[in-house]
Formats: structure tokens, sequence, C-alpha cells
């Protein structure tokens, strides 16, 4: 590269390096030339790409949490009605406390709230029947506890195209006789 002097300090290129002339300032061709603060340049792109990741994931995570809350809620009411099985018909207002008591999130609820029903099980499912019929089998119906449980999450912030708030419910449903 063959630099020559101009006037004023600036330098150029003469035209045996490539036939460009380039008159700029000293200053700007060493800008133009430097690497240094190219990593604080990047860092001051990602970082917020990174910082909203990172919420997006702890927000995600907390979603899964209450989920898990509210389905530990439903297993202990139901575990409630178990240890208090001689007490039929059941105490539904206890479950309901067994519930909400179940976890440290306040906005758990019981609802609908634990009931006490007659049925005949097959392999998928649970028919609700009087209590002095009998089953299809020929036996007679058990008796069973269904316990609810409901809690509303709202996310950290409001992304495109996804609801902000959710709603989980979890049902468990046991055999008491």
């Amino acid at each position: 590269m063959n630099w020559g002097k101009t006037m004023a300090g600036f330098r150029r290129r003469t035209p045996d390096d490539g036939g460009r002339n380039v008159c700029l300032p000293p200053s700007v061709l060493g800008l133009l030339s430097s690497v240094r603060g190219v990593a604080a340049i990047e860092f001051a792109i990602l970082a917020p790409t990174l910082a909203l990741l990172m919420i997006s994931a702890v927000d995600f995570s907390l979603g899964i949490n209450r989920k898990m809350q509210v389905q530990n809620a439903a297993r202990a009411g139901m575990e409630w009605a178990i240890r208090q099985q001689p007490s039929v018909p059941i105490n539904a207002t206890a479950i309901a406390s067994a519930v909400t008591n179940a976890t440290s999130y306040t906005g758990i609820s019981a609802s609908p709230a634990p009931n006490q029903f007659c049925g005949c099980a097959s392999s998928t499912a649970i028919t609700s029947i009087s209590c002095s019929s009998t089953c299809s089998g020929g036996s007679s119906p058990g008796t069973y506890v269904a316990v609810s449980a409901q809690a509303t999450y709202t996310t950290l912030l409001p992304y495109p195209g996804i609801a902000t708030s959710f709603n989980f419910t979890a049902k468990s449903t046991v055999r008491l006789q």
C-alpha cells in the first residue's frame, strides 16, 4: 500500500493501490482499521436478547411449577380422603382445606368441591350409579371421592401470540370402599 501526503495532513491512497482515491482524515482511517471495541458492540447487541431468553425460560419454568403445585394439591386432598376413610359421608370442607393448604401458593382452590359418589369401574372410566344398584358384572358399586384443584398462572411478560393467563386444573379420584 502506497500512502502519500496531502494538504492539511490528510492521507490518501495512490492510484497504484487498485486505482481508488480515498481522501479521509487520519482519525477516520484509524477507526476503519481498528477492531477495538468490537466485543463491546457485540455484547450490546446480544445482551438484551440473552436477557429476554433467560426471562422467558424462568417464566416457562414458573408456569410448569404452578401446574405441579395444582397436581400436588389435588393429590393431597385425595390422600386426606383416604386417611379419613371410615368417615362416610366425607368431610368435603376438610378435604378442600387439605387441597388449599397443600402448597405455599395461596391461589389454589378446591373447585369444584370434593364429592363422594358410587360407581362401577371399567378399564377406562368410572360410571356413576346409585349406591343401591349393582354393576354390570353383578358386583356392588364402589364408593369414590373425586377431588379437584385449580389455579391461575399469569406470565411475567406478555408474549406475542401467547395468552398471558393460564388456568390449571387437576382431578384425583380414589375408591374408598
